[in-house]
């Protein structure tokens, strides 16, 4: 936490430095800055800036990279300040290429653009600094984890209630079955004793009648 207490302000000061000298002396600045104000309006079919608007856009640029790396210094949202500087610093250095430039040019716009691309790099570095805390990918990755994990929790829940339900469905029709068994049981064992007292009372029924007729002979 110090050195980067200590790194942010050295990182934003040649940001701030810079930025100041294009808000307070545009004029130079303007040379390249024409140029690639040329090449977005030629490229978009618009009109070319004047020297009034093209000085204007450099002292907007300048004071907008200031602000950006004072809060970058000051450790007010950081990450956002960090990248906005890059986002500020890339045009320069496509301005600064020194590729279409020979002599004396060409040396100077390669020292600025090599400046620039470190710049870039720099303050991408600071952008996705996440200071110890989990990224956003790791983050997604461990709720997507518990999420999955849940469900598999849920369906071993699912799982086991369904083997309860089963088995006790199970020893119910187990139960059941044997209580049908036991009724039907008793059923004949009460159809046989009925049986034999049908024909214990036919038996006797006969005898009576046997006995009646003998007496009324």
């Amino acid at each position: 936490m110090l050195l980067r207490r200590l790194a942010r302000p050295l990182l934003a000061v040649p940001f701030v430095y810079d930025g100041l000298s294009a808000a307070l002396r545009p004029t130079e600045h303007t040379d390249a800055a024409r140029q690639g104000a040329d090449t977005v309006t030629r490229t978009l079919g618009l009109d070319p800036l004047d020297d009034t608007q093209v000085s204007l856009l450099v002292r907007a640029h300048g004071a907008a990279t200031v602000v950006a790396g004072l809060l970058l210094a000051v450790g007010r949202a950081p990450r956002t300040a960090a990248l906005t500087l890059a986002a500020l610093t890339a045009p320069l250095a496509v301005v600064n290429q020194p590729f279409t430039a020979k002599g004396d040019e060409r040396k100077e716009r390669t020292a600025k653009f090599v400046r620039n691309l470190g710049s870039v790099g720099a303050a991408v570095i600071a952008g996705i600094d996440l200071e110890g805390r989990p990224g956003v990918t790791y983050r997604i990755g461990q709720k997507r984890a518990a999420a999955s994990r849940s469900i598999e929790h849920a369906a071993e829940r699912t799982r086991l209630r369904a083997d309860v339900a089963t088995s006790s469905a199970k020893r119910t029709a187990k139960s059941a079955a044997k209580d049908a068994k036991h009724v039907a049981k008793d059923a004949r064992r009460a159809a046989k004793s009925a049986g034999k007292d049908a024909k214990h009372a036919v038996a006797q029924a006969r005898a009576s009648a046997e006995k009646a007729a003998a007496k009324l002979s």
